[in-house]
């Protein structure tokens, strides 16, 4: 088992090795003398290794307690390597969730149509894309989750294909250089609806000239 003595007493080698601490985590130490804290698993039939750190920038006693964190993660399914990664990506704005709001407070909506693509994203498209990273969300996925929503609600199951398109347009717009899932799910494709026999309502009119504008 590791002491923060023993640490500052291990000296480099000619390639790099690793000194074990207890529950898994040890001490890779680098040529040229670099300690970092890692910790070897399995997840989902594949392993995996997540680095908590240099030994200059975390203590024994830090990396451990991050260890005890890592186990939570894979007792719950989560990848520890993936969700370090994930919150790396986040301050670099790669999440959804934040062009979304960006997006959404640009449009320029009139208030009533504001309200009812409002209602979708809290509803249909923030639960299942608000966290992901651009680079998660799939056409696959986008498809997957739309052919689910049409069960339950055709219209809004459109609706929430041309909402991820218009994010991932605006995104790119601003320099997140993603493929947009939209582009490979038409809407035609998730369902279709019969003609109608009445005229549009005002509301729909907006809507539909809301739409074509952006």
């Amino acid at each position: 088992m590791l002491t923060e003595i023993k640490l500052k007493s291990i000296k480099p080698k000619d390639k790099q090795y690793k000194i074990p601490d207890r529950d898994g985590l040890y001490v890779a130490v680098s040529k040229s003398g670099t300690l970092s804290f890692r910790y070897d698993y399995r997840i989902n039939g594949r392993r995996e290794t997540i680095t908590f750190g240099k030994y200059s920038e975390l203590s024994l006693s830090d990396a451990r307690d991050k260890l005890i964190e890592a186990k939570k993660l894979i007792a719950n399914g989560l990848s520890p390597a993936k969700e370090k990664q994930r919150e790396k990506q986040t301050k670099n704005n790669d999440v959804f969730g934040y062009w979304l709001e960006k997006w959404f407070n640009d449009t320029g909506y009139a208030d009533s149509t504001r309200d009812i693509v409002g209602g979708i994203i809290v509803r249909d498209v923030t639960p299942k894309f608000g966290k992901l990273l651009l680079s998660e969300i799939t056409p696959t996925l986008l498809r997957q989750y739309c052919e689910k929503l049409k069960e339950r609600a055709p219209v809004a199951a459109v609706r929430t294909r041309d909402i991820v398109g218009m994010v991932f347009t605006y995104a790119k717009a601003r320099g997140a250089n993603y493929d947009n899932p939209a582009d490979y799910v038409k809407g035609a494709s998730i369902t279709t609806f019969a003609p109608r026999d009445r005229a549009l309502t005002k509301q729909e009119v907006g809507i539909f000239f809301n739409t074509i504008e952006n």
